[in-house]
């Protein structure tokens, strides 16, 4: 696979072709190398590709060996994954927009990158109060004492507790970074930084030398979602980043779990809407892990070989009943709506094509008449 590679990294150069473009690519051409060598007529049939974007291509291969700029790139960066190579994080290829490259500074554990292990990401404001910095603590010990891989951004306040909570019991921690992972931001956490790679990792999309920049910290979020079995947002206000991540984790059909805050806190607002729109409640550590223990996804499955079927992390389905024969026509459009899989309340809403309040005073009824299950996550199911 060292060939298709080097076209991995080559693609992941070219100004303008991000990762949903490329996995478009790969899904078209089935391999990133048949792409690098199509004409524009056959680059045209991509979706995503105008002659503004295939004049880009045309001029950026034309001035690129893939196999010397692989050969470049490994001696400024001594190690990454593509989706070529067998350690690329199982869980980043479930995702719409996995990146290209992932670099890494640390110890790999494999049951992490083959979505084995159970992650939890754990996000929140960069301010705390006092009580989101004590359960922040608490829980973070409590799942790092339990195997959990703690995964967060190495950002001021709830993170920053993640990781040194989680390291402090001997625990396992991922961060997500959106420099370079030689590059530590904030500056104040370069101790923190310094010991992360001895019991996990240092995470980042961008190469050895990248500065921090604006722009990567909102897009590293999708990563931290992507690569966690569960997103707990701990404490956050109205703007957050920590709430854009919990909205790529739902997107990502992942679990979604809110600590419940003070009306008297603005800090928690962003946590309170969470809840309001179907999260998972934290009602303490022996409550979230008994919750963590019995989701489908943290059952060990088993496995025949080293490779995960991704069919062993589903829920096992259940026959779907036949709704009553007489339903309100608002119940029945937002009943036909909702499949046996899991679906996230924005789903229903843009599936149902009815008003929000209406949608949610449906599902209500329907969960009441055991046709519909709420699912952690704001999502929904049949059952």
């Amino acid at each position: 696979m060292t060939e298709e590679r080097a076209f991995w990294v080559a693609w992941s150069q070219i100004t303008g072709i991000g990762p949903i473009l490329l996995r478009r690519l790969h899904q078209h051409f089935e391999t990133l190398e048949a792409a690098w060598t199509a004409s524009p007529e056959e680059l045209q049939c991509v979706e995503g590709f105008g002659w503004q974007t295939i004049e880009t291509i045309t001029n950026a291969r034309s001035h690129v060996n893939p196999a010397a700029l692989l050969q470049q790139h490994e001696q400024d960066n001594p190690c990454f994954w593509t989706p070529a190579d067998a350690g690329y994080p199982h869980l980043l290829l479930e995702i719409a927009d996995p990146p290209a490259v992932v670099y890494y500074h640390g110890a790999v554990d494999p049951g992490e990158t083959q979505g084995i292990t159970p992650t939890v990401a754990i996000v929140g404001t960069r301010s705390p109060s006092e009580y989101g910095k004590r359960w922040t603590r608490k829980l973070t010990l409590a799942l790092a004492q339990a195997g959990f891989t703690i995964v967060s951004g190495l950002a001021d306040g709830i993170d920053t507790i993640a990781h040194q909570a989680c390291l402090e019991v001997g625990g396992r921690t991922i961060a997500v970074l959106g420099t370079g992972v030689d590059v530590v931001y904030p500056w104040r956490n370069r101790e923190l930084a310094k010991q992360i790679p001895h019991q996990g990792l240092l995470l980042s999309e961008y190469p050895a030398g990248t500065q921090p920049d604006r722009v990567h910290f909102p897009r590293r979020n999708r990563i931290i979602a992507g690569l966690s079995r569960v997103t707990l947002v701990l404490e956050a206000p109205e703007r957050s980043g920590a709430l854009i991540t919990a909205r790529l984790a739902n997107d990502y059909g992942r679990e979604v779990y809110a600590l419940p805050a003070s009306l008297d806190n603005p800090r928690g607002r962003g946590c309170l809407d969470l809840l309001s729109q179907g999260a998972g409640m934290i009602l303490g550590e022996t409550e979230l892990l008994e919750t963590l223990a019995s989701l489908p996804q943290f059952i060990q499955p088993k496995r025949s070989s080293d490779q995960l079927s991704l069919l062993d992390l589903q829920p096992q389905q259940h026959s779907t009943p036949k709704p009553p024969l007489q339903l309100d026509p608002a119940l029945q459009q937002v009943l036909q709506a909702i499949s046996p899989e899991p679906i996230s309340f924005d789903r229903v809403v843009q599936q149902a094509g009815l008003a929000t309040a209406t949608v949610s005073s449906a599902l209500a009824q329907l969960e009441l008449m055991e046709l519909v299950t709420q699912l952690p996550g704001m999502r929904y199911q049949k059952t």
